[in-house]
């Protein structure tokens, strides 16, 4: 019994990189017509943001944007947008005064940062907007991956996925409250659960 419980607290010490996050961030999720591929970077069709204080989100909002390539078949089955809808919304240019405010001087929680980070860098490029100054961006995917593979959990080489950490961890499932479609609000909500969770686990 003894040995489990050190042997547990030290794979929890694995967790430090949580542990030592401010108190104030910022969590991104995006939603996309796809992957990057031969024709570059898909589409951001959303963008949710998610602001944490002191343990809870205290405020979350998302925006739509209009594409710059058409939705996959994959994607809509993901994030049930269709090109009909998202043709309708406005340009990523259109809202980004708005992201820019939530993003510069904080930092950015995002989980799979390695995707979203260099696609929204590539749409600010893009559209010839201005780049955000954060105090950086943390990838809680990559952060994880250490604990979770001494935890026995399944990983992709980037590291535990969202479900996964959500059912480990009995955070409540917000994916599942929508019907199990995405959305990049409830995903960024999603992240700050896990997150807090993995801040919080002794």
């Amino acid at each position: 019994m003894l040995r489990s419980v050190v042997k547990a607290e030290l794979i929890n010490q694995l967790l430090w990189p949580f542990k030592n996050l401010p108190e104030s961030y910022v969590v991104v999720d995006t939603e996309t017509t796809g992957l990057f591929d031969e024709q570059g970077a898909p589409g951001i069709v959303s963008l949710g943001l998610a602001m944490v204080r002191k343990g809870s989100v205290a405020e979350a909002t998302e925006y739509r944007f209009r594409p710059h390539r058409p939705m996959t078949e994959e994607a809509f089955k993901v994030n049930g947008i269709s090109n009909e809808q998202a043709q309708g919304y406005p340009l990523f240019s259109s809202h980004w005064t708005e992201v820019y405010k939530w993003l510069t001087s904080r930092l950015v929680v995002i989980h799979n940062a390695e995707f979203d980070w260099p696609l929204i860098i590539d749409h600010v490029e893009r559209y010839q907007v201005e780049p955000p100054f954060t105090a950086g961006v943390f990838c809680s995917q990559r952060a994880a991956q250490p604990w979770a593979r001494a935890m026995g959990l399944k990983c992709s080489e980037r590291g535990p996925s969202l479900d996964t950490l959500t059912q480990v961890l009995k955070v409540e499932d917000f994916r599942r409250e929508n019907s199990g479609i995405h959305g990049a609000t409830i995903d960024a909500r999603q992240t700050a659960a896990v997150v807090e969770a993995l801040r919080d686990r002794e």
